[in-house]
């Protein structure tokens, strides 16, 4: 899982990368809270992110705000990493839209324990977007099979929302969770096959008639 590190202090951002990246995490790092910031809001942005409290520019309590304030970016999971250990700063660092806090020198173990928790958090939101989207498009679907479908008055062939003509089948299959098996209702048994059998004994008798020696 990627992950973005905010730190100003080399030494300190030095051990949280390589400790990260021992853990497995592909990590991105940056300097100050503008530059993560910036990382934040281009494509595809890491869905954990340590950030330091004091940083110049914007600090970590800032870009937590920022990413609060956008909907595309509230799935994120946000951890302040700070030697701020106050009890009203921990509920400053929270109310600012952290969803966790960690008091420098961090220890290894809880550090560890608490990424793992944000990356279940992330992967638990990931997997209920998706299955909220295919819900909508389960609903959809159903909509749209409710309403008015144009069929051929001959061939029974419906018209797709593309304006291209499409065997019932098809058509319900790509709109809907339907499988087709296919069968003889005795209507059609009865009106097409029987006559088609009969027909074919007839020929067939017809024909050993005529082969009989004379």
């Amino acid at each position: 899982m990627r992950i973005l590190t905010a730190e100003d202090d080399p030494s300190s951002r030095l051990v949280l990368v390589t400790t990260l990246a021992k853990w497995g995490y592909e990590v991105i790092s940056r300097e100050d809270g503008q530059a993560a910031w910036e990382v934040l809001q281009g494509p595809n942005p890491p869905q954990l992110a340590v950030l330091d409290w004091m940083m110049p520019g914007l600090d970590g309590i800032e870009v937590c705000r920022l990413v609060r304030e956008k909907n595309e970016l509230r799935h994120l999971y946000l951890i302040i990493l700070t030697a701020r250990d106050a009890p009203d700063d921990i509920a400053e660092g929270l109310n600012a839209g952290a969803d966790d806090y960690i008091v420098k020198p961090f220890k290894r173990k809880e550090l560890q324990a608490r990424l793992q928790v944000g990356a279940r958090v992330v992967r638990l939101q990931a997997d209920l977007a998706r299955r909220v989207y295919e819900l909508e498009e389960a609903n959809r679907r159903e909509r749209h099979l409710r309403g008015l479908l144009p069929i051929c008055s001959y061939c029974k062939k419906i018209r797709n929302d593309s304006n291209y003509w499409q065997q019932v089948e098809q058509y319900i299959a790509e709109n809907s969770q339907a499988a087709f098996s296919h069968g003889i209702c005795p209507d059609c048994y009865r009106t097409i096959v029987q006559p088609q059998l009969d027909a074919l004994d007839q020929s067939r008798s017809a024909g050993a008639r005529q082969d009989k020696p004379r």
